[in-house]
């Protein structure tokens, strides 16, 4: 049985030349973590490894204190000698506010060790669309995605942090607002890439089939050609009007999550935010059924090495942890789910339609994009295209209040 895919404190003695008897067992456990190309992604998985462990052994704080809310752990390595294939030779890591973001792990309910499987156990995807600046990364087993931030966001992210903190604690984590679970800076070759670890809207298992980006606004929110030619494009609101398409949800979720809908776009107001998006993904239960139904007439023709494979290629269970595949990977020791089925502790942004819908379908709704201040820049952008569209017209940059308004009557419209 190999070792877990963590970096204990004895494998991390290698960094240091004397102790020679500890560097093959370190060198031996990294290879078999470690398989990423890109040397950021490698530099992050490393990172998060270290630095779970380095937290596992600070005791939980009684509470947060401000300096919590500015602290940060930082890590330098050169002419390391472990792991040359995948790691450069020289590398910074950074992570901004450990404490801050242990404690919002813990309300919403993610194990930290979870965590490290989740995101260092094997090579996260990238999303490989191209219609993003930055990168943009999903958890191998899809419960977690990492952002690439600019240094102007980092800083958005400390200014609001604290009340975020608060607001969360307050609510007991239950919100359609980004579920925050880590910030990162990773140097290589002098150049920092800035990373935001949230929870995934969208579900680990089931496949969203249609997938919209709502801000309430008709202007120039239509998907273009190019989007629309993609397997799973994103459409925007022009496109939800187009095709008469609503969400169809009990009265009692509706409740909910207008509910949670004002108490969070409150928070942003106050936070002087806007320009966020509504993240909706749509699950059709009986399309599923049937994509099921074609995948087991294939499974006669799977090669049989395939499963081999997937353990060559990192993607065996971790032997000691909690949840053998991370924060999903409990699930595997219940009974199997069918098409439409989902846990709500893991898929938190999950909704069933109503019974009586005329689909049957999961709906995935969370609030992204956050982190745009009404300033100065968006002062200028909404005043030209007032110029261009009219006053009246329904554009994007508004001010945080109207913003909100204008953005809650229209997810109240799309509820049937």
């Amino acid at each position: 049985m190999s070792s877990p895919p963590t970096v204990t404190s004895s494998a991390l003695s290698a960094l240091a030349p004397k102790r020679k008897t500890k560097k093959k067992h370190f060198v031996q456990q990294k290879v078999e973590v470690f398989r990423a190309s890109d040397p950021v992604v490698s530099v992050l998985m490393w990172g998060v490894n270290h630095s779970i462990n380095d937290l596992s052994q600070v005791p939980v704080p009684v509470m947060l204190l401000p300096d919590n809310f500015k602290a940060c752990a930082k890590i330098k390595v050169s002419n390391h000698l472990f792991n040359k294939e995948n790691l450069p030779a020289q590398f910074k890591f950074k992570e901004y506010c450990p404490q801050v973001f242990r404690n919002l792990r813990e309300h919403f309910g993610i194990d930290d060790h979870d965590f490290q499987v989740s995101l260092a156990h094997s090579p996260p995807h990238k999303d490989e669309e191209g219609h993003r600046v930055g990168l943009l990364l999903t958890s191998y087993d899809r419960t977690l995605v990492v952002k690439e931030i600019s240094s102007e966001e980092v800083e958005e992210m400390h200014s609001i942090l604290s009340e975020y903190h608060q607001y969360i604690v307050t609510c007991h984590g239950s919100t359609l607002l980004p579920q925050l679970l880590a910030m990162y800076r990773v140097t290589v070759e002098s150049e920092d890439t800035y990373l935001l670890v949230m929870r995934n809207v969208f579900s680990h298992r089931l496949h969203v089939h249609r997938k919209y980006d709502l801000k309430g606004s008709l202007v120039s929110r239509e998907a273009s050609f190019k989007e629309r030619v993609k397997e799973l494009p994103t459409y925007k609101d022009v496109d939800f009007r187009n095709t008469m398409q609503k969400v169809y949800v009990s009265e009692e979720e509706k409740e909910k999550i207008l509910d949670k809908l004002h108490r969070d776009t409150e928070f942003l107001v106050r936070m002087r935010m806007m320009d966020y998006s509504l993240l909706l993904g749509i699950h059709d239960v009986k399309r599923a059924e049937r994509e099921e139904e074609e995948e087991e007439e294939e499974v006669d023709e799977e090669l049989p090495y395939e499963e081999e494979e997937d353990d060559e290629n990192g993607l065996a269970p971790a032997p000691h942890s909690t949840s053998p595949q991370g924060i999903a990977g409990y699930m595997n020791s219940f009974k199997p789910m069918g098409p439409g089925e989902f846990d709500p502790y893991v898929d938190v942004y999950a909704v069933q339609s109503a019974v009586g819908a005329p689909q049957r379908e999961v709906y995935f709704m969370g609030l992204i994009d956050v982190l745009t201040q009404y300033d100065t820049k968006k002062k200028a952008a909404h005043a030209a295209k007032a110029v261009k569209h009219g006053a009246g017209a329904e554009i994007s940059t508004v001010h945080p209040e109207q913003y909100a308004k204008r953005f809650r009557e229209f997810i109240t419209q799309i509820l049937a």
